[in-house]
């Protein structure tokens, strides 16, 4: 609409009347083209801005209303609440647009549109299980198709992830936190695909704080099994003294990488997809052409449910990583233990263990 309406005034002061000479003429059309090929860089910095502003954190919701329904009315925003608390006095910007920096003293407590979608998708989570679990304690068999599926996705992630890679004794002890990070994970990352909403799990703080609490469980897991100087000890890599400088900040490192690639791996995913779909979309204005539309929208679309699988897929993929890193913590204890142990009461378990088998 920019450009059309930047021909139309072009056009306007350069066609007085129909004898207009033809140097005129071309040069209204030179003018013509130039301002059309000034305006597209604009208009693809409005896309990339629109798809940015899509995909970003706020503090307003915004209910975009279609074309054929949008009269030219601004679209109704919601301003959530600004909360900031000054560390020290003058830290806090007065403007709510401003941005508040912690390292400048002000610590920001905001409710955000990202978390609006968290609590939407905690509350689409416990609504799922107090309505579609089975609550008939009486009937050990589930009935009805959300029970099934429910308890399908709970027998598999318990006895094929928690106990098949932390083992059979503790895997049990952390279902519970394994099962909440899969539902809450897979919940959050659906919300992004249903209008008007957004995926929460497409914010960097909200992924490094899901895997925050998964290096917190993994260094508790550790110490509970191995002990406060067994887990310090684990650190030196079994290697001599004076390989220690070397083996104990590698082996810190190391328990950083885990969370980080928890971190960047959901965060990349879940955002990328987005971009994918409105980038598509807006191919067709970037090329101003609706013929556009008969490769975009396939495409756009094929992508959308390819977000569906990636929304599963995601969430399993966090949830098994993260089994995978509380089970290398719990194998600490037992890999000291096994070497405590006499050399002669390996060889009698084993000769026991061949006598009851036979």
């Amino acid at each position: 609409m920019r450009s059309l309406a930047i021909a139309l005034l072009l056009l306007i002061p350069s066609t007085p009347s129909l004898a207009e000479e033809p140097s005129h003429a071309s040069s209204a059309r030179s003018e013509r083209s130039e301002s059309q090929s000034g305006a597209k860089p604009e208009d693809d910095d409005n896309i990339a801005e629109f798809i940015f502003h899509h995909v970003s954190d706020s503090d307003e919701l915004e209910f975009e209303i279609p074309f054929p329904f949008n009269t030219g009315r601004p679209n109704p925003v919601i301003h959530l609440p600004v909360i900031r608390v000054p560390l020290k006095p003058g830290a806090c910007p007065e403007d709510r647009h401003q941005h508040a920096s912690l390292a400048a003293g002000c610590l920001d407590l905001s409710i955000t549109k990202h978390v609006v979608m968290m609590w939407l998708s905690a509350i689409v989570l416990i609504a799922a299980f107090v309505f579609g679990a089975n609550r008939d304690k009486s009937k050990l068999v589930p009935h009805g198709p959300a029970a099934n599926l429910l308890e399908m996705m709970v027998m598999f992630i318990r006895d094929e992830i928690a106990i098949k890679n932390i083992g059979k004794e503790e895997g049990p002890r952390y279902t519970p936190f394994l099962l909440t990070a899969f539902f809450f994970i897979l919940f959050m990352n659906l919300t992004g695909l249903f209008p008007w909403l957004a995926t929460p799990t497409s914010n960097l703080a909200v992924t490094g704080a899901l895997a925050l609490c998964t290096f917190v469980l993994t260094q508790a897991a550790a110490i509970r099994s191995a002990g406060v100087a067994g887990y310090f000890k684990h650190l030196t890599g079994g290697v001599a003294v004076w390989l220690w400088p070397i083996m104990i900040p590698v082996e810190i490192l190391g328990l950083f990488t885990k969370p980080f690639a928890l971190t960047v791996r959901l965060f990349a995913n879940m955002l990328a997809g987005h971009i994918v779909i409105l980038f598509l979309l807006g191919l067709i204005f970037i090329m101003r052409s609706p013929a556009f539309a008969a490769v975009s929208v396939p495409f756009a679309l094929g992508i959308y449910f390819l977000e569906l699988f990636v929304a599963l897929v995601q969430a399993y993929v966090f949830v098994m990583l993260s089994s995978l890193f509380i089970g290398m913590g719990v194998a600490i204890g037992h890999h000291d233990h096994a070497h405590a142990e006499p050399e002669g009461a390996h060889s009698q378990d084993h000769g026991e263990a061949h006598m009851l088998g036979s």
